[in-house]
């Protein structure tokens, strides 16, 4: 119940945070036309709904609307988005839903195109530059409080729109229209908004949740291979850390539904994916211990971004290697088994994510050391690693591990005749 998980929250001990709750199923409920599931986030007075299905927002205007007009409280609404969007027409179609019938009519909606090409990839351009770039035109444009600011994109869209919403005359609402797999299933879910810094990721932001999440699955269809696979890398994650029949799930059919982009598929692991990224805001929405769980192989992961150069590497690509580095780390402290370790990055290998860095890599173990120092679960100076202890869904947010051991680890993965 959410109750034990918040009776397990209060219990983090300063060596660690243990948690290993099987998820319930929070208030998903299936919806007429088109098909989709709700899952509700369950913060009190500020909980919004996540609609997951295929067509939500791709196709029928009228039906569109549905999901978006509900949810914007004023008469004003700002798009933002990014040109490759922009060019599939998926900010046409969004501003047709938003305009559609008596109430859109009233509507005066503003879109803005943020740059992401070869020489702009996208994580390049989530900067606090760019974030000027949001609040400005919204002043050029005399957008007021009542507006309402849809971030119409992946994780960095997401985040970025996210975090002007929040600085915006001190907040304003937002929506969240995620279009990649990583965005449906983590980056739009919890509130959490950013940009990144010259020496680290996401470490200026705010906790900032939006007013409904609209997962439309069909959008995946145009999504690069490379895109998706990053974000199947991101879905095993909650299995490893807490959801074990999840996990068994997608060793048995889910990876491949997915990487084969079975609608279906899609969206059972966008759904559960949400359920548990759903319970876990709940019950520890502003990161004190449980939340952090979510974080496995992140602070590796965002090493390797930080360190190769922003839009280098696609998040759940770094993640990968960083979740195969937990997962070695956690070998060679005696808590999981060797077979647990295979199966996480056997796995990881049939999402088509990287496990090992290339050869090219710039990194080195100093560099890990140097950036994992200044990552954002690092309290009193002690570096705090998510990491998997136990069967098949159980993790710890500790700092209580061997050093030496943690060192092993950073110097197998950068050794030369590891890399790939």
């Amino acid at each position: 119940s959410i109750q034990g998980l918040l009776i397990a929250a209060a219990f983090a001990a300063s060596s660690g945070f243990a948690v290993s709750p099987r998820p319930r199923v929070l208030a998903t409920r299936a919806h007429a036309e088109p098909p989709q599931k709700i899952v509700e986030v369950d913060l009190g007075d500020r909980s919004y709904p996540i609609y997951i299905g295929d067509g939500l927002l791709t196709g029928d205007a009228s039906a569109a609307a549905g999901y978006l007009q509900p949810h914007i409280a004023g008469n004003q609404v700002l798009v933002v988005t990014n040109e490759v969007l922009a060019g599939l027409g998926y900010l046409e179609r969004t501003v047709a839903a938003i305009k559609h019938g008596p109430k859109g009519e009233k509507l005066r909606v503003e879109t803005l195109v943020l740059p992401d090409n070869d020489d702009s990839p996208s994580e390049s351009t989530k900067t606090l530059e760019n974030l000027g770039v949001i609040c400005d035109y919204a002043i050029e444009k005399a957008l007021d409080r009542k507006v309402t600011f849809v971030a119409l994109g992946g994780g960095v869209i997401g985040d970025m729109v996210g975090f002007a919403a929040a600085c915006y005359v001190r907040g304003v609402n937002f929506i969240q229209i995620p279009t990649t797999l990583m965005a449906m299933v983590d980056s739009s879910v919890g509130g959490k908004t950013a940009v990144n810094s010259k020496a680290a990721k996401n470490m200026v932001g705010a906790f900032y949740q939006p007013v409904a999440v609209i997962a439309d699955t069909a959008s995946l269809k145009t999504l690069p291979d490379r895109e998706l696979a990053s974000g199947v890398a991101e879905v095993i994650k909650y299995g490893l850390i807490r959801d074990a029949p999840f996990f068994e799930w997608l060793e048995c059919e889910g990876v491949d539904g997915m990487i084969g982009r079975d609608p279906a598929m899609l969206i059972k692991a966008v759904e559960l994916s949400c359920v548990n990224k759903a319970e876990v805001v709940a019950a520890d929405e502003k990161e004190a211990d449980l939340r952090a769980t979510l974080n496995l192989g992140h602070t590796f992961g965002h090493a390797i971004e930080t360190k190769s150069g922003y839009g280098t590497w696609l998040h759940g690509e770094a993640v990968g290697i960083g979740t195969a580095m937990a997962a070695d780390l956690s070998l060679r402290l005696g808590w999981i088994d060797e077979a647990l370790r295979d199966r996480a990055v056997k796995l990881l290998k049939r999402a088509r994510a990287p496990v090992a860095l290339p050869k090219d890599s710039p990194l080195d173990e100093s560099s890990f050391r140097s950036i994992m120092a200044v990552d954002k679960k690092v309290a009193n100076g002690q570096l705090r690693l998510i990491l998997l202890k136990g069967e098949l869904g159980n993790c710890v947010f500790t700092s209580d591990f061997d050093q030496a051991k943690l060192d092993e680890t950073i110097s197998l993965f950068c050794a030369a005749e590891n890399r790939t």
